[in-house]
């Protein structure tokens, strides 16, 4: 579904993204893994277009994004939804409204289908009758999924995730893992989610990257990921400040 080939992408003279490679199968959920400021949310924001690459290649569905532009980039990014990190809700309108905007601003239903895909998506979410209410009147985990509402609304091909489960509290972010294995189950989409949350990547991943000094360095299912002899992908898998080597 999406081909990261050999991309590079430095700000200034500071290098983020040093050759990264790397293949995300169609249906599956990719979790992306990495040390705060390693580059997890530039590579989610070269996958939807929002950043071209110095070097190198984004295909999305046997099409490259990273030289679209106008309609056709606008056409590339509908088959993305995504769940920001802290949900972006606009604080001004409604829920029902949020979850519509897109719905608005780039398709050409009517408003009875309008309404209806507000009630349908706001119930994938378990948040059933709550399109009157307004973002400030929500909890943390509500306005999470207020905003997977809103990436589910124009019937994505991928769903990026940025930092899902960040400031949640445990039993919220268990939520919001299960949903994400429920959404995935039941619309069978592609999810590709950044974070630095080993709990939540092991219980929604079929398959897991590691993102380090710009460079994938292992790609594997959960257990390969557990199992590895890679001193650096197990200082991050266990927590600790040091690796084997003393690092």
């Amino acid at each position: 579904m999406i081909e990261l080939i050999n991309l590079y992408k430095e700000f200034g003279k500071h290098p983020v993204l040093r050759g990264v490679n790397l293949t995300i199968r169609d249906g599956e959920t990719m979790v992306i893994i990495g040390r705060s400021g390693c580059g997890k949310s530039v590579l989610l924001k070269h996958m939807i277009g929002l950043m071209k690459p110095d070097e190198g290649q984004v295909i999305v569905d046997g099409e490259e994004v990273s030289r679209a532009s106008g309609e056709t980039l606008r056409r590339l990014r509908l088959k993305f939804g995504m769940l920001f990190q802290g949900a972006a809700l606009f604080d001004s309108l409604t829920v029902g409204e949020n979850v519509a905007f897109s719905l608005r601003e780039h398709t050409p239903m009517e408003e009875p289908e309008i309404q209806a895909r507000i009630v349908e998506c706001l119930g994938y979410v378990g948040l059933s009758g709550i399109e009157h209410l307004k973002p400030a009147e929500l909890s943390g985990g509500m306005r999470k999924r207020v905003g997977l509402a809103r990436a589910l609304a124009i019937k994505p091909r991928v769903i990026l995730y940025d930092e899902p489960t960040t400031g949640v509290d445990p039993i919220g972010a268990d939520a919001i893992n299960r949903l994400i294995l429920r959404l995935h189950d039941r619309l069978k989409v592609t999810g590709v989610v950044v974070t630095h949350d080993m709990v939540s990547a092991t219980k929604i991943a079929d398959r897991i990257a590691m993102l380090h000094e710009g460079r994938i360095l292992q790609v594997g299912t959960v257990e390969e990921i557990r199992s590895t002899s890679n001193p650096v992908v197990r200082q991050f898998i266990l927590g600790v400040s040091e690796n084997e080597e003393g690092k």
